[in-house]
């Protein structure tokens, strides 16, 4: 707490002393703002819904009660698959999702959220934020009446839970499985049957037998929902998902009505969220993990490296095969690539190469 409370104070008083040069703000600075945001995600469901708490908890502190949030987790105002029209429309003013779910309005918004084998969560705000992909971004959703904000990054992934063994790629033939973005189209390639349904409908589903198995997020997030109670086995590494980006969507005729040093508010809070959510999974997974094993008895597994081999070749394709669709896909799939390209070369000789002494006996 006592960090978040620095960087709300810290930045209250700099954008404090910033406006007080714009003297016509005066008159601004008196206008209040109600917003509604509306989630994909189950009311103050750990991580994902706390994350959205979290913002409208910034944006509202931050700007002295000049702008209240109020937030609707998933189908309180409306269903989690309807973020994006409902901001669109101005039925809310901001919404809290992933870009992947949109893959219906424009495929290409799923470079966005997260790209099998793609960037992790470091790489993937690297290239948002320094390497051209915010940019991209705005651009993609401007026809939308949207203004896209990265908002939270949940780190690497696992595979997801499965109620059958996978020791070749043969076992994920048929295999019924929630898995949306790029990762469901590169499963049914592989020959699985994929199903994309809200977060708060898969444990029943496993339940019930409708799935064989499905990604989540992490032991964070997987723990709460306990679906160590309906599956099995729970595999890694989230070949899918390396580095998955949360969205704060607005619509622009909401953000343009505000007064400059609001609008700084509001990319402001969306930053130190994004953050916050990366450092509250990496700090809380692993806690999780043993929780899952120790005491509940869940059978970790690893993907064997032949399947791992497989779904990266399919994942090439199919990444390959959205570029190739329009002009604006392949914009964002060059920058995107491009960027993977040369960022690889140093996180090889970094991160990568230290964690592989960190681990050194």
């Amino acid at each position: 707490m006592k960090r978040r409370d620095f960087i709300n104070k810290a930045s209250v008083g700099a954008l404090v002393a910033g406006s007080s040069v714009l003297v016509p703000g005066v008159a601004h600075a008196q206008a209040k703002f109600k917003w509604k945001m509306v989630t994909a995600w189950p009311k103050n469901f750990p991580g994902l819904g706390v994350g959205a708490n979290l913002l409208a908890q910034l944006i509202n502190e931050m700007s002295g009660g000049r702008i209240k949030v109020k937030v609707y987790g998933a189908n309180e105002l409306v269903p989690a698959f309807e973020v994006f029209d409902a901001v669109s429309k101005g039925t809310a003013q901001m919404g809290h999702s992933g870009a992947y779910y949109w893959k219906g309005k424009n495929e290409a918004t799923q470079f966005f959220s997260s790209v099998p084998f793609g960037l992790t969560a470091q790489e993937m705000n690297a290239w948002l934020y320094y390497g051209g992909g915010m940019e991209l971004w705005r651009e993609l959703y401007a026809p939308f009446n949207l203004i896209p904000l990265a908002a939270g990054n949940t780190g690497v992934q696992m595979a997801g839970w499965f109620n059958r063994e996978i020791k070749t790629v043969d076992d994920l033939k048929g295999l019924k499985m929630r898995i949306p973005g790029l990762g469901g189209e590169v499963l049914r390639r592989a020959g699985g049957t994929t199903v994309n349904i809200p977060g708060g409908e898969l444990f029943t589903s496993l339940q019930s037998g409708a799935l064989d198995a499905t990604e989540w997020v992490g032991p964070y997030n997987d723990l709460a929902f306990g679906f160590y109670k309906v599956a099995k086995y729970y595999y890694y590494p989230g070949w899918h998902e390396p580095g998955s980006t949360l969205e704060a969507i607005i619509n622009k005729q909401a953000f343009n009505e505000l007064p400059a040093d609001l609008q700084s508010i509001v990319t402001a809070a969306c930053k130190a969220v994004n953050m916050d959510m990366l450092s509250d999974y990496t700090a809380r997974n692993n806690q999780a993990l043993e929780t899952l094993v120790n005491k509940h008895g869940v059978q970790l597994k690893a993907l064997p490296d032949d399947v791992l081999r497989k779904l990266k070749q399919l994942s090439e394709e199919v990444v390959l095969e959205l570029a190739n669709k329009d002009p604006m896909a392949k914009k964002i799939y060059t920058s995107f690539n491009q960027f993977r390209t040369q960022v690889s070369h140093w996180s090889a000789l970094s991160e990568q190469a230290f964690l592989k002494a960190r681990a050194l006996v």
